[in-house]
């Protein structure tokens, strides 16, 4: 996935809201920008912190934030609306590959198995596939962590698939990890307790579990591995 345009870099200054904070660009103009992003971000989001965006027209907001760097250097794509896509992505070149999906599936985004819920994906390969799709940015001794803030939403999702497993449709999660130093994945039970044992109770009733590491440079989004989720 690259990006549809240059980005701009910027020093990050603040997180006044949850989606948006304020940037100082290389003029030295502060300006605001959009967090497309409600985790914490505990990785990058220091002040000081180089990042980019991008220029945005006819929103409220000028510019939107793309990529921030760690401490030590790691870029990190920090907007979680490019997930989706990039699961996309890895699983048509089989970066990522979902147990039991045939070839020659079509796919649908921000779909309803049950009324009042949406899933993020559903594949068709003549039988459905709901695929729950959740963005990482936070690692820690290479083990990239979901959740990074408790998410009540997170969970009842995780919850729903566990329910339509039991009943034999086929499910399963797909972390996007949007970093290049990450050599696994698992369940920060730590930070979320809840959404780790819906996560444990799902896996038990056969949601798949899969992960795929993206690496980031300032022109695209590539992913580029499978990840192991490690319980």
């Amino acid at each position: 996935m690259r990006f549809e345009g240059p980005l701009l870099p910027a020093r990050f200054l603040r997180r006044w809201r949850r989606f948006a904070a304020d940037v100082a660009l290389a003029s030295g103009e502060v300006v605001r920008a959009h967090v497309p992003n409600s985790g914490r971000l505990s990785d990058t989001a220091y002040e000081g912190a180089p990042c980019w965006v991008m220029p945005v027209h006819g929103r409220t907001l000028p510019v939107r934030l793309e990529l921030m760097a760690t401490r030590d250097g790691v870029l990190v794509g920090v907007n979680t609306q490019r997930s989706t896509p990039l699961a996309l992505e890895a699983l048509e070149l089989s970066v990522v590959r979902l147990p039991g999906l045939r070839n020659g599936w079509r796919a649908a985004r921000e779909r309803s198995p049950v009324r009042g819920h949406r899933i993020d994906l559903l594949l068709d390969d003549g039988n459905p596939y709901w695929v729950e799709v959740k963005n990482i940015t936070f690692v820690r001794d290479g083990a990239a962590l979901f959740p990074d803030a408790v998410t009540a939403r997170g969970s009842r999702h995780i919850r729903l698939l566990a329910e339509l497993a039991r009943s034999g449709i086929r499910c399963a999660v797909l972390y996007v990890v949007q970093r290049d130093d990450a050599s696994c994945v698992r369940v920060a039970r730590e930070i979320d307790p809840e959404f780790a044992r819906a996560a444990a109770e799902a896996r038990t009733a056969g949601v798949a579990f899969v992960a795929a590491g993206v690496s980031v440079s300032l022109s695209e989004l590539r992913p580029s591995r499978p990840l192991p989720v490690e319980w």
